[in-house]
């Protein structure tokens, strides 16, 4: 007589409900996730080779390159091949941010010009802030440093990119709320792609003329802001925004956001 299958025994009722265990490789990601993000783990730092990784964490050697691969998809590690590599750790940053909204925004069919609109928003309110504060001497000093180091390389449309987008995190920064400034570094990573893209389409001397006269509006701003004239530089920043805008977004304001394209 066959011998009866034992049934799994229903939990009564008001028992609280079972909580499955997490895989194994899902286990070792949300442990290195963990250190990574509170810093035990540095940006750079080598955790080892894979040998040295499936003794430390005690499992096979699937299961390790799955957990790797969480973590290479969220882009805190990284898997470098051949000798004298390893797994490398990364911290979280403003790029991983935007990549993740950018396919966000992209799903949902929202433009460049929207999010170089949300960006106008929060520096618009930042610079009212930072033109009422009583260190807004020592406010536009740093504002000045930020429009130095894009002087230098006025003529580098790749080197340009970057620089101006540290001005305009930097602005918002010294605003002092350090939520909006997470914000505004990952939309920047978004616009700054697409600023980089147009300023390589037109000829190099009407690219480096909209440079020069985008650095003088932001010479202006820094001039109000000293001056402690916060509604005149809150209206000058909003038309330098709408500006920017029109100009250097051009007709990429008008298409999806995808970050691929501006790699």
């Amino acid at each position: 007589m066959a011998r009866a299958r034992k049934r799994a025994k229903k939990p009564a009722e008001g028992d609280p409900p079972r909580v499955r265990a997490r895989e194994k490789p899902q286990q070792i990601a949300d442990e290195l996730r963990r250190r990574i993000v509170s810093g035990e783990l540095s940006d750079g730092e080598l955790l080892g080779h894979e040998p040295e990784l499936v003794e430390r964490f005690g499992v096979s050697r699937p299961s390790l390159r799955e957990a790797l691969r969480i973590l290479e998809a969220k882009g805190l590690v990284s898997v470098v091949r051949g000798r004298g590599g390893g797994v490398v750790v990364h911290e979280p940053d403003e790029r991983m941010a935007a990549h993740t909204a950018a396919l966000v925004l992209r799903a949902r069919n929202v433009s460049i010009a929207d999010v170089h609109e949300a960006r106008s928003l929060l520096e618009v309110a930042a610079v009212r802030i930072i033109a009422s504060l009583r260190s807004r001497r020592s406010a536009a000093s740093e504002l000045q440093q930020r429009i130095d180091d894009q002087m230098k390389v006025i003529m580098d449309p790749d080197a340009f990119g970057p620089a101006n987008a540290r001005f305009h995190e930097h602005l918002v920064g010294l605003a002092g709320n350090r939520t909006l400034s997470i914000v505004a570094e990952m939309l920047n990573e978004i616009v700054v792609r697409a600023v980089t893209a147009v300023s390589k389409r037109g000829p190099s001397v009407s690219s480096t003329a909209t440079r020069r006269r985008g650095i003088r509006s932001q010479q202006k701003l820094v001039s109000l802001v000293e001056a402690g004239k916060a509604a005149e530089a809150e209206a000058h920043w909003r038309t330098h925004m709408a500006i920017v805008g029109r100009v250097l977004l051009g007709q990429r304001a008008a298409t999806v956001i995808d970050l691929m394209d501006y790699h």
